[in-house]
């Protein structure tokens, strides 16, 4: 059995796609995956299963969801070599004090053609940003609700994701290497 953190866009925003974490821990254990437990509402869940990331984990869990719920949530899967990748080529030291201010977008594939032109354009002065692989790191120190550049990243980028703010990221490694 392997260590694994399902990352979930979009459920308990603004009251939709509402999935309390318990329902979503049960639902995960009822399909098999072991030792789950979960973090803040916004959907983090670390879980042990057999087999790898990239074995159907992620659809698994997005069909037993809409099974039960009614909507097909967009599931990213990442393993402890994923976290600490990106978390030790983070390029923004200040994360360790503005842990709000860092978010780690994690992407659902590699993109092929990113515009970041188009971001460096409508980027603040005071916004910086950089794109490692699936991973897409952002500082924002004016809040990222106020971030032009925040609400335009997939667009640009071509592939949907979900961000984490620094936080919780690293709560999330915390979590996956207990797991382990």
């Amino acid at each position: 059995m392997s260590a694994f953190i399902a990352l979930f866009r979009g459920i308990n925003v603004g009251g939709k796609n509402k999935l309390l974490m318990k329902d979503l821990a049960s639902l995960m254990e009822s399909k098999g995956l072991k030792n789950v437990s979960t973090y803040i509402q916004s959907g983090n869940v670390v879980f042990q299963a057999a087999g790898s990331k990239d074995s159907g984990l992620a659809t698994r869990i997005r069909d037993s969801i809409a099974e039960s719920h009614g909507f097909r949530p967009e599931v990213i899967i990442l393993d402890k070599t994923a976290i600490d990748k990106a978390i030790s080529e983070n390029p923004f030291p200040e994360a360790g004090s503005e842990p709000k201010n860092v978010h780690l977008m994690f992407l659902s594939a590699l993109p092929i053609n990113p515009d970041v032109e188009a971001l460096e354009r409508i980027r603040k002065p005071s916004e910086r940003f950089a794109l490692k692989g699936q991973v897409f790191f952002l500082h924002t120190p004016e809040g990222v609700a106020r971030s032009r550049l925040a609400a335009r990243i997939e667009k640009s980028l071509g592939v949907s994701g979900t961000s984490r703010n620094w936080r919780t990221v690293l709560k999330l490694q915390e979590m996956i290497h207990a797991c382990a």
